[in-house]
């Protein structure tokens, strides 16, 4: 029999705080060779969207996620993220549980983005933004408040920014300007207009660039990745469907440029390297981090009443 986890159930399996815990080991085992990512690969149907098929393999398991990103479907009352995460044994292959992708994903990108932002962030950083309030921008919200920290939020939909700021007891920013302003931004857009142009981004601030997972993606114009340390979550995802994608093919950024966040986990690389520096991180979205989570709704299977599928 195979378990069934609905969205509600991969939420009751797995806090936030758990799905961060979760992501960092995944962080730190890819970094260190014992968890493997073949490529993300895409199936486009733009302007609409695009499928994705993302394996991983680890810790005992492997996965493989089917999801979708059809950024216009809210306005058709449709979830922007949908699909399912197969997780299997990985020493005799069977099929253990089949799990929401939507809620799977929320759950790893708010990990991801909040783990940056405190792995990279200066230590004196005092305020705390994000910047989209969709379902993953209000899992990231969710999270750091279970982080102890109170952020603003902003929004182009006024009830929706104030809903999750009521919900997770974040505070509303007067304007979406004075939420780009702050010392640690994460900005969770569908990343068809830039949010930072040139100029834009202070010194000291560290922003989490979740939302450009794609190609054609950006939340920030190509000149402002000059002005930072770069890091992101994968190199060969980033430069072909990142936020540093466009510096990549101008020339303006090469791997040389860019430090991958495991290799600061386990210490292999330098993080912040001065009060005045300003860090950028590009999220694409790993497998490896959906493994992560995954594994730890599994763990919880035997507590929670699921449904089964016999295949």
């Amino acid at each position: 029999m195979v378990a069934v986890f609905r969205a509600s159930d991969v939420r009751q399996a797995v806090t936030p705080l758990e799905a961060y815990g979760a992501v960092r080991e995944a962080f730190v085992a890819y970094a260190r060779g014992e968890w493997s990512m073949p490529p993300k690969a895409y199936v486009t149907n733009y302007p609409a969207g695009d499928f994705r098929a993302m394996p991983a393999l680890g810790g005992g398991h492997a996965l493989l996620k089917w999801v979708t990103s059809f950024p216009g479907n809210p306005a058709r009352g449709l979830p922007t993220v949908t699909g399912l995460v197969l997780l299997s044994d990985a020493e005799d292959g069977r099929l253990l549980a089949v799990l929401d992708a939507g809620a799977v994903t929320a759950l790893r990108t708010a990990a991801a983005g909040v783990l940056a932002a405190e792995t990279l962030r200066h230590e004196a950083a005092s305020s705390y933004a994000v910047v989209g309030c969709g379902v993953n921008g209000a899992e990231c919200v969710r999270l750091l408040a279970a982080r102890g920290v109170t952020p603003l939020v902003w929004d182009v939909d006024g009830g929706r920014r104030h809903a999750v700021a009521e919900e997770n007891g974040a505070h509303v920013a007067e304007s979406g300007a004075e939420a780009l302003a702050c010392d640690v931004v994460l900005t969770v857009t569908p990343g068809a207009i830039p949010l930072y142009e040139t100029g834009s981004l202070r010194p000291g601030q560290h922003v989490s660039l979740m939302g450009a997972d794609g190609p054609g993606k950006a939340e920030v114009v190509v000149e402002e990745l000059a002005r930072a340390r770069l890091f992101c979550d994968d190199w060969e995802q980033a430069r072909h469907g990142g936020e540093l994608t466009s510096g990549a093919e101008a020339g303006l950024v090469t791997r040389s440029d860019v430090t991958d966040l495991g290799q600061v986990l386990i210490g292999a690389a330098p993080g912040r390297r001065s009060a005045d520096e300003i860090t950028l991180f590009d999220s694409t979205g790993l497998a490896i981090q959906d493994l992560a989570v995954a594994k730890a709704a599994w763990a919880k299977a035997a507590d929670l009443s699921l449904a089964t599928i016999e295949l």
